[in-house]
């Protein structure tokens, strides 16, 4: 069954709203990551990151509670700057690549896959959407390494 955690983007202030949530909460950082530790792209849509932007958080993570994990990121020049209040969504991490194919496709239907359903960098595989209602959405599902 999946699990759905709360995705928070910031518009350059993530780093510091994290360390203000890990304060209240406790725990550690699983992982957080910086613009600037992006692999270079072949994909002309996808430039480096400004020296403005590099230092920005790509992505981090916090557990929090039983099994909930709070994550977020900043924006940058290819999303543009979000609004406080509309900066908020629902990431869906899954068991397989048939759920993540399942829910992502029944839950985008009428809506924009902006960011189809493709393996990552990080090792996931991983795709965003806007559905039709607006709601901001986030489907991912990590890889096991095989023994």
């Amino acid at each position: 069954m999946a699990s759905v955690n709360p995705y928070l983007v910031f518009n350059g202030n993530c780093e510091a709203a994290f360390l203000f949530y890990q304060s209240v909460f406790g725990g550690e950082f699983p992982y957080m990551g910086k613009f600037k530790d992006m692999p270079p792209s072949d994909d002309p849509n996808c430039p480096p990151p400004s020296a403005e932007e590099e230092n920005r958080v790509m992505h981090v993570s916090l557990p929090i509670g039983n099994g909930s994990v709070l994550m977020g990121s900043d924006s940058n020049s290819q999303g543009g700057d979000v609004v406080i209040g509309a900066n908020v969504s629902i990431s869906i991490n899954t068991e397989s690549r048939a759920e993540a194919d399942k829910l992502f496709n029944g839950l985008s239907s009428g809506g924009n896959a902006f960011m189809p359903m493709n393996d990552t960098f990080w090792g996931a595989y991983f795709g965003m959407f806007v559905d039709k209602f607006g709601i901001h959405w986030m489907v991912n599902f990590d890889e096991v390494p095989k023994k």
